[in-house]
């Protein structure tokens, strides 16, 4: 029977923070069933089941909120939970077999009123869904809709009793991090073909990436930290080296460059040993214990003889010999369970490096700090300022992202950041042309690979192992681009999930405008202030999410993040924001992307032509541009032609001579001029014209507009008429002047071979220009 009064209420319901409630998320869904609950019900009396239901869901609901989800629905015995719906870490699907395992533990733990033991069938599913925002809470019934909801109640069927299987979304969203063997694939009511499933057992040992080929670019930061690194060793003095970066820039990579590349300092051999944190560790001092094997020889599926061994072999001669036995035990004690209670063999971990320290020196690398528990970073600091104290040649290099922020801050002398930044497009090139070549795949895939890269090693390995055959393609989500890889995705949702409601919405709404887009473009899609939209773009800017464009713009930094973001919004509000551009924008936009060579975004190209900017392309002298009405089109009422101002525009490097130091408040301006005229565009001085001067007029977005005189703010800019439009330098003016259309020459003169002299073909102005225009 339902029970969805059964809840936790970590979350409330809130109010959306901007105008679309509902997103399209990639989130991951656990079903959990009770095995034989009809014959359980059947021999118990109702109120004995109603409390084995209750304590049933107590124990579900207490390990669902540890691992952050959130309870959609009871129904009967059965509970469905979402991961991933309101916020996303890029681990949703490993938090929630996590908390698969961990509710099968906790039930063959626990003994039921009436002594009643329960078995529960559970399956993990990962999926695109459609999540109401305001309704995400414990108990919020159809909060999401999808497919992926479904899937996750059907393959638990096939789940063993206190077994917990998976799709293949999840499998390869988990891969490394738990044991995982395939099951016979299933079939699934409602599916054509059937479902490959994988069966969970436990949390796995996470393997270090094996990095294949040279390191390609990162020659300044190799040299940086083995700098420094070889400083600690000669003079004795320890220092803290972190490689900073986002994910995907190559830390991991650099790390075991470094190793490589260091294996002595002055013919004297380096000692290295090198741990990863794995994500939501299972154990706290699992990466001290890490240490420890790598120091040993060790492999984790070691028998128990072969590790005593190696310890005592270890401790041999680095410590007294009536130390040597507890200290051996205390390490094994700490390889067997490397939890709280081994604070014992983690002491000892640190007197065995310090006695190390002693003799050669000692490098310390641990790989993904900002995932480690904070008995890891004690032990590290300890260790730091033991050996600082005693003068010690040990050096600790570690590896996190920029947000990541030391609890237990050490001075500025002896910590030396190293920010790894994103490649540049020559060794971009050459590792994508090397990972292609690898993987068999063309060389063209290079050329389109190289934007989307971004810079970052991990995203290039992403693509080019995405386009392997066989591995499965999500839906392209534009087509020229490749499907974004499911790794990606993860990452960039998480990045996404980071921001607070308004900057998230001014990067889901610039990135459905293609490249770059300004602070007014944003505003008219959310129907903001500018203001409003400019303060979060400084703040995006400084977060690193947002970054200049070269048209004195923005861009979104990161591929990834725009397509991700992009994807978020529904169908309804994609569409809406494709109209409210095409109404913002001026009709020139169809024509000018058209000269360029780019391609409109779906939707805006109808709204463009409907504005009435299907004109052909316009003859164009230096210094000038000429627009003409289409010859043949019969009079009618005005036709619309855009021009930009003060800023580059695709495919025109200038407009009426060099644009330089002009600023308009105008963006786009638009010219209206009856049909079978045409108007040459020249900027001038603004003192080059009267005040009184007819011709000395201003385009903007409504038509001609005459300023009699210009109004001036400071001496130095004019102010736009309209309501809301801030104040800009009046560099120059533009000046329209009527032509006359055939004036033009209809083709190239004789004897040029086709190719025009300066100036011809452009029609001389009716009314001359001032001497200080010409």
């Amino acid at each position: 029977m339902p029970l969805s009064t059964v809840g936790t209420g970590r979350e409330d319901v809130t109010t959306s923070p901007w105008p679309v409630p509902q997103e399209r998320r990639t989130l991951t869904v656990l079903f959990a069933d009770i095995v034989g609950s009809t014959a359980l019900t059947e021999r118990l009396d109702p109120e004995d089941v109603r409390a084995v239901q209750f304590a049933y869901f107590d124990i579900v609901a207490g390990v669902l909120r540890r691992w952050q989800g959130t309870v959609e629905k009871y129904v009967g015995d059965a509970v469905m939970a979402l991961f991933g719906a309101r916020t996303s870490d890029g681990l949703d699907g490993y938090r929630a077999v996590r908390a698969a395992l961990e509710i099968q533990t906790a039930l063959d733990r626990r003994v039921l009123p009436g002594g009643v033991r329960l078995r529960v069938r559970v399956g993990v599913a990962t999926g695109e869904a459609v999540v109401d925002l305001a309704g995400v809470r414990d108990g919020g019934h159809g909060m999401a809709s999808g497919a992926v909801l479904t899937t996750a109640a059907r393959i638990q069927e096939y789940a063993p009793a206190g077994g917990v299987v998976v799709c293949a979304a999840t499998h390869r969203a988990t891969a490394g991090l738990v044991d995982q063997h395939a099951l016979a694939p299933a079939t699934l009511t409602g599916k054509a073909l059937p479902v490959d499933v994988w069966r969970v057992t436990r949390t796995g040992h996470p393997r270090p990436t094996r990095h294949h080929g040279p390191l390609i670019g990162r020659r300044r930061e190799v040299a940086t930290v083995r700098d420094q690194l070889t400083r600690a060793a000669r003079e004795h003095r320890p220092r803290w080296v972190a490689l900073v970066g986002p994910d995907g820039i190559g830390r991991s990579r650099l790390l075991a460059e470094l190793r490589h590349r260091l294996p002595e300092v002055d013919g004297t051999p380096v000692c290295w040993t090198v741990a990863h944190c794995p994500p939501y560790p299972e154990q706290v001092l699992g990466p001290v214990a890490e240490l420890l094997r790598d120091l040993a020889g060790l492999a984790a599926t070691d028998p128990a003889e072969t590790v005593h061994a190696r310890l005592a072999a270890l401790v041999e001669g680095l410590l007294p010999a009536h130390r040597a036995a507890v200290t051996v035990a205390a390490l094994g004690a700490l390889l067997a369970a490397p939890d709280r209670s081994a604070e014992t063999g983690a002491a000892a971990v640190r007197q065995v490096l310090l006695a190390l320290a002693a003799r050669r020196p000692v490098v310390v690398g641990v790989d993904d700090l900002d995932r480690a528990a904070p008995q890891v970073n004690h032990f590290l600091h300890t260790l730091f300022a033991t050996a600082t104290a005693r003068g010690l040649p040990l050096a600790v290099l570690a590896t996190h992202r920029p947000e990541h922020v030391d609890p237990l801050p050490l001075p500025g002398h002896r910590r030396q950041p190293v920010e790894l930044p994103p490649l540049d497009t020559v060794h971009t090139g050459r590792l994508l042309r090397r990972l292609v070549a690898r993987a068999g795949r063309p060389a063209t895939d290079v050329v389109r690979l190289v934007p989307l890269v971004a810079g970052r090693p991990g995203y290039a390995a992403a693509y080019v192992d995405a386009a392997r055959p066989g591995t499965p393609q999500p839906p392209a989500g534009r087509s020229a681009e490749p499907a974004l890889p499911e790794s990606l995705r993860r990452r960039a949702a998480a990045r996404l999930d980071r921001c607070d409601g308004p900057h998230r919405a001014v990067l889901m709404a610039a990135a459905t405008l293609d490249g770059e887009f300004t602070a007014s473009a944003v505003a008219g899609l959310l129907g903001w202030t500018p203001g409003r939209v400019a303060d979060s773009l400084r703040r995006l800017t400084d977060a690193g999410l947002v970054r200049p464009g070269a048209r004195g713009g923005h861009v979104i930094a990161d591929p990834a993040l725009r397509r991700c973001a992009s994807d978020r919004l529904p169908r309804t509000v994609r569409a809406d924001f494709a109209r409210r551009a095409g109404t913002a924008l001026p009709a020139a936009h169809a024509d000018l992307a058209r000269r360029a060579g780019t391609a409109l975004p779906p939707g805006r190209g109808d709204l463009a032509r409907r504005a009435g900017t299907a004109l052909p392309a316009a003859s164009a002298g230096r210094g000038d541009l000429a627009h003409r009405a289409a010859p043949g089109r019969p009079a009618a009422p005005a036709h619309r032609v855009g021009v930009g101002v003060g800023r580059k525009v695709p495919g025109i490097r200038s407009i009426g001579g060099s644009t330089t130091g002009i600023r308009s408040p105008w963006r786009r301006t638009v010219v209206t001029a009856p049909a079978g005229d045409a108007f040459r565009l020249r900027t001038v001085p603004p003192d080059a014209i009267p005040s009184h001067d007819p011709r000395r007029v201003r385009v903007d977005v409504d038509g001609p507009r005459r300023f009699d005189p210009l109004r001036r703010s400071g001496g130095s800019g004019d102010r736009d008429p309209r309501p809301g439009a801030g104040v800009a330098h009046a560099g120059a003016v533009i000046v329209p002047l009527p032509v006359r259309v055939a004036a033009a020459p209809a083709g190239p003169r004789p004897g040029t071979g086709g190719r025009r002299r300066r100036g011809e073909g452009v029609p001389r102005p009716a009314v001359p220009l001032p001497a200080r225009a010409a």
